[in-house]
């Protein structure tokens, strides 16, 4: 291909399968030669899943199963997944993604943001706490500022523009305009590669 290609990878902090997911993307950055660009998208969770009093014993049955899926997953890579005590709506730790890209220091938050989330070490919803990892991970002060500004507003057009694309759920993988949802659907994301003609990197 005469251009780098880009693969888009949708995520949100506190989706057990964006964190497990979080080493596959890695993966694909490593094995080719394209550019990851990683972009937030906020689930409303108590929008499509209802808030906890609405919710069905055949749903908390789906919920303990996500859970431990994503769990098996995690243990594969040594992560610590830790279910969260109530429904998060991560928009503060999300933008964060975008201060951190701002800034040269996203990999660092990145990894961060995930695994302290899932240690139940970092409130999603806290602008002060989302700022304080970021000045941990390299990035200057004045995240609070940013989200009540033009990162508030970054955010809520991509999730926009997400939904207008066909993204509903994370992770997402967008190659060529094609969607790949879930982690478990990044082996067809390889294949398409391949037959796109992605060049593959030489082993080190």
């Amino acid at each position: 291909m005469s251009s780098r290609p880009t693969v888009i990878v949708w995520s949100d902090y506190i989706s057990p399968y964006a964190f497990v997911a979080k080493a596959w993307a890695y993966a694909l950055e490593a094995d080719y030669d394209l550019t990851l660009d990683w972009r937030p998208y906020t689930l409303d969770i108590a929008s499509f899943q209802g808030s906890v009093e609405q919710r069905d014993p055949h749903h908390w049955r789906r919920v303990r199963y996500a859970y431990m899926d994503a769990r098996r997953f995690a243990n594969k890579q040594g992560l610590t997944l830790m279910g969260p005590k109530k429904i998060f709506y991560a928009r503060p730790v999300n933008a964060g993604m975008l201060y951190a890209q701002k800034h040269g220091v996203f990999r660092a938050y990145n990894d961060q943001a995930f695994e302290r989330f899932w240690r139940r070490d970092l409130d999603p919803e806290s602008v002060e706490a989302v700022g304080v990892l970021l000045q941990q991970c390299g990035a200057p002060s004045g995240f609070a500022a940013f989200y009540a500004g033009e990162g508030g507003t970054e955010h809520d057009k991509l999730r926009t523009e997400a939904e207008a694309s066909g993204i509903f759920g994370v992770p997402s993988f967008v190659f060529d305009g094609e969607l790949f949802w879930g982690g478990d659907r990044v082996f067809l994301l390889r294949e398409r590669l391949d037959e796109k003609g992605v060049a593959r990197r030489r082993s080190r």
